[in-house]
């Protein structure tokens, strides 16, 4: 039997065959990947770099014993690609007590798109008005890109529509134009499921920041993804190509759109994982943006939302924070995930996930998450954009009447409820992602490289693509705190690697413990929403610190530049929000607001508001007082004693 796959179908299917869960001996037949007999239980990078270099490209050679999958398959034509359902056992719902009329889906489909109906559009928020003037997908999926890059930025300028186009619409695109600040340029936000990356793409990624000059940078963000900076409109259709013939894409990756699907960044290199990730965040990427062609039906949602697959003991996918986080559990003897909905971060309200009671089997990851999108895109409000995120439809509604609106989308309309055989151990001490650490792989370890707040120059990129061809297997992955990892490096070579000037001037795998856990939004240098800097000023801030006291553990700093919280300063165990405030004369300077206590991992919470209006050449002294009477820091003068 031959099945033609592309390179990352495979890299799946390895995955697949390699889970515990679902062949505990391993995999019971031959199988032959471009005629060399596969082994599930060796490293990804041998067979699939074999495979990268083949011709013809990417296929499968089955022995006469067929891949039996454990549930029977459907092929669903919409996405071309074959997707498992499992038969579900469930409790049914109990009767809600909402109206009915509030139960009415508040948008149709029409060509296509879903569009919101006439009789809903009252009272709703200027960002709906401008996706019902113009249907954003239509400048990727009917190629208004190709003429809209074509017009001078002047004539642009000259008309509503096309002005809309440039600062909102292309966010369907992944384009952010930086009007405030770049004025003509614009930020590029990629896909990149798990935060899995390679080198050809971070190669590609290099060059195209690389012909702006200063003004192109890149930057990892908190959810394992890249930013580019500096794009010109011009460029566009030409970098789409590229991102294609590299297999990547920004498509949905802004405003009301899901955002890059979050997994364990040691996913199938952790002797300690649950599951492996990358399977499941890949096939949500796939399923949202329609094979990188476009999916209207999940394009049209009230607000952003998040998503995170959850493989790791440690949470480091942080699924408290996510609209929707899959939790790994056994029920009945079958692998699963329980469900936690409606995490948020917004300037009015920030908001843990709650259980939503339910549980589905892990083939019916892409289901699920299509019926609970249906169910926030058709029902909630489209008003007032503080309160458009799903966790304010679910207090609306009630979670049971959420719930029964998610099962009603299902395909079998069936939900079964939650196990307590949740697999996250509740205990666990939270590792660290830097430095080197063994894999499960015997003779295998991961380098964590630190990333001095998140930002990347084009000859920072092409050096860490040349050291994980060198020394690793051709891939980078991307974690929630910015930095970088690469795995699959032999460990005779261990040694060599660390002494690269990239690891020992740059990218440190032992930074300053203080440096350890730093993160910083974009901040106004090139964000129009930052009301302060962010990223130098951390970095300043955060060295002034660690001259005048010495501490014994990472401490969490978190720096966002307005109350969006990009960088998710209530999580940290000191956070700074970007405000203005008054100095001691009364003038107006850049401030923050202070937050302590967030805590991430099995008993994570959010932190407390500390101190408001902090003005922020105060920011270095008040952090030390912290430290010393919250977490143990020491003065350095008093250790010199």
């Amino acid at each position: 039997m031959i099945l033609y796959l592309p390179l990352r179908a495979i890299q799946e299917l390895h995955n697949f065959l390699s889970n515990p869960f679902v062949f505990p001996k391993g995999y019971p037949h031959k199988l032959y990947i471009n005629g060399i007999l596969y082994d599930p239980l060796q490293p990804v990078l041998h067979p699939l770099q074999k495979i990268r270099d083949s011709t013809p490209p990417s296929f499968i050679i089955m022995s006469s014993s067929s891949l039996q999958f454990p549930s029977p398959l459907r092929f669903n034509d919409r996405w071309r690609r074959v997707t498992p359902f499992a038969k579900a056992q469930t409790v049914a719902p109990s009767m809600s007590s909402v109206d009915e009329s509030r139960l009415e889906p508040r948008v149709e489909e029409r060509d296509g798109y879903w569009v919101l109906k006439e009789k809903f559009r009252e009272g709703i928020n200027p960002q709906e008005k401008m996706k019902l003037q113009k249907e954003p997908m239509k400048l990727f999926m009917e190629g208004g890109i190709n003429e809209l890059s074509q017009i001078p930025l002047d004539d642009i300028e000259k008309s509503k529509l096309s002005k809309d186009d440039i600062d909102g619409r292309l966010k369907w695109l992944g384009l952010f134009h930086r009007r405030k600040h770049q004025y003509g340029r614009f930020m590029m936000r990629l896909k990149l499921p798990n935060g899995v990356t390679t080198s050809e793409q971070t190669r590609y990624l290099s060059s195209v920041i690389r012909r702006y000059g200063k003004e192109g940078c890149a930057d990892v963000t908190t959810r394992q993804n890249w930013q580019i900076r500096g794009v010109e409109l011009p460029h566009v259709p030409e970098i789409f190509h590229g991102l294609a013939q590299v297999d990547l894409t920004s498509l949905q990756s802004g405003m009301d759109n899901v955002r890059n699907p979050v997994g364990n960044p040691l996913a199938g290199i952790d002797a300690h994982e649950i599951v492996d990730t990358q399977p499941y965040t890949y096939l949500l990427s796939q399923f949202i943006t329609g094979n990188s062609h476009g999916n209207p039906a999940v394009t049209n949602l009230p607000r952003k939302w998040n998503v995170c697959v959850v493989g790791s003991h440690d949470l480091f996918e942080h699924p408290h924070i996510n609209d929707l986080a899959y939790m790994p559990a056994i029920k009945d003897g079958c692998f699963g995930f329980n469900l936690l909905v409606g995490g948020f971060f917004s300037p009015k309200r920030c908001a843990e996930a709650v259980p939503l009671d339910a549980w589905v089997a892990a083939e019916d990851v892409i289901p699920v998450c299509k019926a609970i999108l249906e169910a926030y895109r058709d029902l909630g409000s489209r008003g007032n954009r503080q309160k458009t995120r799903m966790m304010w439809l679910i207090d609306e509604l009630g979670i049971e009447a959420f719930r029964s609106e998610v099962v009603k989308r299902l395909p079998g309309q069936e939900l079964e409820r939650a196990t307590e055989q949740e697999l996250v151990q509740k205990q666990w001490e939270r590792r660290d992602l830097l430095g080197v650490h063994p894999q499960k792989q015997e003779g295998f370890s991961f380098v964590g490289l630190h990333v001095p707040v998140g930002r990347l120059q084009a000859n920072d990129m092409d050096e860490l693509a040349r050291l994980a061809d060198e020394y690793g297997s051709s891939e980078l992955r991307l974690t929630v705190e910015q930095n970088i990892i690469m795995p699959n490096v032999e460990n005779s070579k261990l040694e060599t690697l660390l002494k690269e000037p990239l690891l020992r001037e740059r990218l440190l795998p032992e930074p300053p413990i203080l440096m350890k856990g730093l993160v910083a939004c974009t901040g106004n240098q090139f964000c129009g929403q930052a009301i302060i800097e962010t990223k130098a000023r951390a970095l300043k801030v955060t060295e002034e610190v660690q001259r005048q006291v010495s501490v014994s553990r990472p401490v969490r700093m978190h720096w966002t530049g307005c109350p969006n919280s990009c960088a998710q300063v209530q999580v940290a165990d000191i956070g700074f929000m970007g405000c203005k405030t008054r100095d001691e004369e009364g003038k107006i300077c850049e401030g923050v607001d202070v937050y302590v206590g967030g805590k991430i991992g099995s008993d994570s919470h959010l932190g407390d508001l500390y101190k408001k209006g902090v003005p922020c050449k105060d920011v270095a002294p008040l952090v030390v007082d912290i430290l010393i009477n919250q977490f143990g820091a020491v003065p350095r003068e008093r250790e010199e004693d």
